[in-house]
């Protein structure tokens, strides 16, 4: 990218007046498509849900077939798989654990919200001294991101996740657990979410359904903040190029990193209509988009600090100072700093440009809206996982709510692998059965379904024989006759 401030505004500012001519013309015209600009504002045609039946009804077809199964049996038969358990390596002599069923409780007393004390009387055979002694000694959070990345990067190399997406956009959301107990004093109040203290998982997840980072933010934070430390500092081979987040994870800040960090940032903006316009020129050149237009560009500002805007952005790159820190100092001193002035306008310059290709592409709009949705049904899955004490955290210690945090991550991408190898096998068993299935109809299908896992119960660590030989579990039988979709 141009290095110097000239090349940069000439580049950026020729392809903002080309967007605001095409986007100003379209307006005029009233031909935005599934938009409108009018004196009210601005307007946008609801995005439908476009599952067609027939991909609902396979997606039923094909989870029926998935053999019940605990949660232990899964994790081990993943471990199997990818040996995640590796990592999780002694502090002092660096070997893996020795004992993989005790590794592997920890980790549920994480996911689970149980705590060890619980956990060792719900897991026959297990106490709690060894629990504290193992989890002492061996649970840390390089290696709860090195565990992860191993989960991400095995589901990645599935055919089925590929036709999903081919991991190269994401989406990040901040999912909020209630504080209580001990918990309350390290909790914080967001009116967001009413007077109740409470923290935040903030994770990122691909467009295969993978969550390939997660960190424990302060609830009254703006999200936006955390955004580019999942891009930057995840451990998989995933290549994210574009990234999805809603209102609270955008600023003008954000949007000025992404470009120059190498990511499209596509937010989904709720008050998208009062979030004006910022040209290289006079207003009135546009006329057609005047209620957008909110002024113009200190384009001498940004000549002055596009140095260190620059020098900036390669000590984030570097690593030399993470995103999240450089955020937040920047916007303790909006007003007094010349930099986060001149990232502000260099950021106007950038999410005028997105807001311009908002508008004229219904695409882009039905992208990050499929990319917000997976989020979502990920978050419905971990609050599915995180069920003890209905998912409250009473732990005062920022460290073991990170454990807590990646423990519940790591469950969630082991599931999230399991489920994407068996619904493959499902799909070969129907189509073993002459069942034609039509290949578009597999992007609407999700590895995310936990109806078939049992999550509760007591805690035994057994391998199924059939298993530990190589092979797979046997699928259900269907409990009707198979049916076209």
């Amino acid at each position: 990218m141009p290095t110097t401030a000239a090349d940069y505004l000439s580049q950026r500012l020729t392809a903002l007046r080309e967007a605001l001519d095409e986007t100003a013309a379209l307006a005029a015209a009233d031909a935005l498509p599934e938009a409108r600009v009018g004196e009210r504002g601005l307007r946008f045609s609801p995005i439908e849900d476009d599952t067609p039946p027939e991909a609902k009804r396979l997606k039923a077809q094909l989870y029926g077939l998935l053999p019940q199964v605990k949660i232990t049996d899964l994790l081990l038969e993943v471990d199997g798989w990818c040996r995640f358990t590796q990592h999780f390596t002694h502090l002092k002599s660096g070997d893996p654990a020795g004992d993989r069923a005790l590794l592997l409780t920890a980790v549920l007393a994480d996911a689970f919200n149980l705590g060890l004390e619980k956990m060792a009387a719900a897991c026959p055979g297990t106490s709690l001294a060894k629990l504290s002694w193992l989890v002492a000694w061996h649970i840390r959070d390089e290696g709860y991101a090195r565990a992860l990345a191993e989960l991400v990067d095995a589901q990645h190399r599935l055919p089925l996740a590929n036709l999903w997406g081919e991991g190269t956009t994401s989406s990040s959301d901040g999912q909020r657990f209630r504080a209580g107990g001990h918990g309350e004093s390290a909790g914080h109040r967001n009116a967001k979410y009413g007077s109740e203290p409470g923290v935040l998982f903030y994770t990122h997840v691909s467009d295969q359904y993978a969550p390939f980072h997660t960190k424990v933010i302060n609830a009254a934070v703006r999200d936006a903040t955390h955004v580019l430390d999942g891009l930057l500092y995840h451990e998989s081979e995933l290549k994210i190029e574009e990234h999805y987040t809603d209102t609270a994870g955008f600023t003008d800040h954000v949007f000025v990193l992404c470009h120059l960090l190498g990511f499209r940032f596509a937010p989904r903006i709720r008050d998208l209509a009062d979030k004006r316009l910022y040209v290289p020129g006079k207003p009135g050149d546009w006329p057609s988009l005047a209620p957008l237009i909110g002024g113009t560009l200190n384009l001498k500002l940004i000549e002055q600090q596009f140095d260190e805007v620059i020098r900036l952005a390669a000590s984030i790159h570097q690593g030399t100072v993470t995103a999240s820190l450089i955020l937040r100092k920047l916007a303790a001193y909006p007003r007094q700093n010349s930099l986060a002035v001149a990232l502000r306008e260099l950021g106007r310059i950038e999410r005028t440009l997105f807001t311009l290709e908002w508008l004229r592409d219904p695409g882009l709009r039905r992208r990050v809206n499929t990319g917000l949705n997976k989020g979502e049904a990920r978050n419905a899955l971990a609050r599915a996982v995180f069920f003890n004490r209905l998912g409250e955290l009473r732990d005062r210690s920022f460290e073991n709510q990170r454990y807590r945090a990646s423990g519940l991550n790591l469950i969630v991408a082991a599931i999230t692998l399991w489920n994407t190898v068996y619904l493959e096998r499902s799909v070969e068993a129907l189509q073993a059965k002459g069942r034609a299935i039509d290949p578009a109809l597999f992007k609407h299908l999700s590895p995310l379904g936990w109806e078939h896992i049992h999550l509760t119960g007591d805690y035994i660590w057994h391998a199924n024989r059939r298993v530990a030989k190589g092979r797979f579990r046997p699928l259900r039988q269907p409990t009707g006759p198979i049916s076209p979709p």
